[in-house]
């Protein structure tokens, strides 16, 4: 099984939408940090320029990315700076902790 980790960082005003376009998709689990950082965009007018964004992160077989980085761009796109980026990661192993064995996903 090939195994790749969707990192996203977007506008912490949208993770509710990509939370709920991610639940249609079927994915079965991801992680969501509140984060701050600034890239493209950053608040010039306070002496902080971080900015309030959400980072989610979700290991997946590797047929599945493009349907969610699809969902991810979609709904995350405002088509202003600080939109946030999406990034696909190789994943050597998953392990399942409860079971201490290598995680098998389902087979689509």
């Amino acid at each position: 099984m090939e195994w790749k980790k969707v990192v996203a960082i977007i506008r912490s005003t949208l993770l509710e939408k990509v939370e709920e376009r991610l639940r249609q998709l079927g994915v079965k689990g991801l992680t969501v940090t509140r984060v701050k950082g600034y890239g493209e965009y950053a608040n010039f007018s306070k002496e902080d320029w971080l900015v309030d964004n959400a980072r989610v992160e979700i290991f997946l077989a590797a047929q599945e990315v493009d349907a969610v980085v699809n969902a991810l761009l979609d709904i995350a796109h405002v088509g202003a700076p600080g939109d946030g980026i999406v990034a696909v990661l190789p994943v050597e192993k998953l392990f399942r902790i409860r079971t201490k064995s290598e995680y098998e996903a389902p087979v689509a």
